[in-house]
């Protein structure tokens, strides 16, 4: 199988990367000091809650609880003691009402990620506080011309991410084709990674590794450590795949098979896009049409360099290390073959269209500044470890304060962004609420129409999008989506008011 090019990687999932060495450090995992996992248990899904008769209402509780890790017993965090939590299926124009029940010992909230929503209210707002003991009820009008896709729902609270996240707080949220695709079956794949000890806690990241952004030990596929799937020959799954990692990057491989790209987060190519290999930043979605062959595949993750710092040379790669994800095993009879995938629906391509405004959004990180903001924690596993270390995460050279508008936008326009990376790592934007269309890297144009949420830009570089600012007013975020540069400051508001 032939090798991703770069270019070929940026025009699939908007990502820069500059290396393909494998690193050394593998998936490990050490006897006694860390978690032994249980290998080759069959995948398993979390609970399916789909929407009927145009609604879907859903209790999540968020709580620590002892949950079944890698085969093992683990103290982690997760809605609905499951890791991850329910998957929420939905179809254009649903309403989604959920009541957060927060059992934590910190405050939290709930983000709907990607979803195109209201962020005012009860909705998508991610300046809710829900505190220890709490609940609090959501309510999402999803339009009825909202994209069909992958997307999934996590806390959101300030200073608080990163760590809620990489203990087990996610769940995956799927919008049906209002045209069905007819497959075999249909995988929800959610891949995240945690560090465990012997007995099953949360290790804490180090100071150093908050900077860079954590990653954990193990990486899991909806929990388990290298799972196996089955499939007969000639079978077309369809793999809905969620990276709700904190900071690790993922070059995925599965030899031996034949795959499809249908879209990456909520954008969507008229037809599927063959693919080889496929790199998700943190927060991307992808949905993956596999056609199966006779034989034993591994499905893999590989080493993507999404760069560093002098001082954090000791870490070794970051989103370093190979490893096998799952297993799947091909045999018996042919499956009869399937009708073929309708044609989608061809997006505006907002490149046709004069922007309201072109603006410059640059993204760095530095020494010798303390920490601003509505920050959390210290020296926690929250935020705050920036100020310990004198360092800075910025958005045009300010910290987080969700007090201050930083960009303000006009309803019904659209926009042209440079979002400008000026340190010497990957940073992946992820805008709410509204999608990005990638124009161009580097400066140079883009073929196609690439809708994301999540856009990668490499480390001393840029990224020019133009986003439609449609339907929607209100308040809402731009942040990097390596979650702890998010929660040490890295994030931005922009508010979209009504035109004049």
């Amino acid at each position: 199988m032939r090798p991703i090019t770069r270019r070929h990687a940026l025009q699939l999932g908007g990502l820069g990367v500059a290396s393909l060495a494998i690193g050394t450090t593998g998936l490990v995992w050490q006897r006694g000091s860390r978690l032994v996992p249980v290998t080759g248990s069959d995948l398993t899904e979390p609970e399916v809650l789909r929407s009927r008769g145009g609604l879907l209402q859903v209790r999540l509780e968020a709580a620590e609880s002892r949950i079944s890790v890698a085969g093992r017993n683990a103290t982690v965090y997760g809605y609905n003691a499951s890791l991850p939590g329910p998957t929420l299926r939905l179809r254009p124009g649903d309403r989604l009402q959920v009541r957060l029940v927060n059992r934590l010992e910190t405050t939290t909230n709930l983000h709907v990620h990607g979803l195109h929503v209201s962020p005012q209210g009860n909705s998508d707002n991610v300046f809710i506080s829900v505190e220890p003991g709490e609940s609090f009820d959501y309510d999402y009008q999803l339009p009825e011309d909202h994209p069909p896709g992958v997307y999934w729902y996590h806390p959101h609270h300030h200073g608080m991410v990163a760590d809620q996240v990489s203990r087990g707080l996610y769940g995956a949220i799927i919008v049906e084709d209002p045209d069905p695709i007819a497959v075999t079956r249909e995988r929800v794949l959610v891949i995240s990674d945690i560090t465990l000890d012997g007995s099953g806690q949360v290790v804490a990241p180090s100071t150093m590794s908050r900077m860079a952004g954590r990653e954990g030990d193990l990486v899991l596929v909806n929990g388990h450590a290298t799972p196996r799937l089955s499939a007969r020959p000639g079978e077309r799954e369809r793999w809905r795949i969620i990276n709700a990692c904190s900071a690790r990057y993922l070059r995925l491989r599965l030899d031996g098979q034949d795959s499809e790209l249908l879209g990456i987060d909520s954008g969507r190519f008229p037809e599927p896009q063959p693919v080889d290999e496929l790199v998700l930043a943190p927060g991307n979605r992808a949905d993956l049409l596999v056609t199966t062959r006779a034989g034993s595949a591994s499905w893999e993750t590989g080493s993507v360099d999404r760069g560093g710092m002098g001082m954090m040379s000791s870490l070794g790669d970051l989103s370093g290390g190979v490893g096998a994800l799952a297993t799947l095993r091909v045999e018996g009879d042919t499956a009869p073959a399937l009708a073929a995938v309708p044609v989608q629906p061809t997006p505006e391509d907002l490149r046709a269209v004069e922007p309201a405004r072109r603006r410059r959004i640059t993204f760095g990180m530095g020494m010798g500044m303390g920490m601003g903001g509505d920050m959390s924690g210290g020296m926690g596993m929250g935020g705050g470890g920036g100020e310990a270390m004198g360092m800075s995460f910025t958005v045009d050279g300010k910290e987080f304060d969700a007090q201050r508008i930083d960009q303000t936008v006009q309803q019904g326009t659209v926009e042209e962004w440079t979002l400008v990376n000026d340190s010497p790592m990957d940073h992946p934007i992820h805008l709410h609420v509204w999608p990005m269309q990638i124009t161009a890297e580097a400066g140079q144009p883009v073929r196609g129409v690439f809708r994301q949420d999540v856009v990668n830009v490499p480390a001393r570089s840029e990224v020019t999008v133009r986003v439609s600012f449609d339907n929607y007013t209100g308040r809402t975020v731009y942040h990097c989506h390596i979650l702890d540069h998010e929660d040490n400051g890295m994030m931005a508001v922009v508010e979209s008011v009504p035109s004049a």
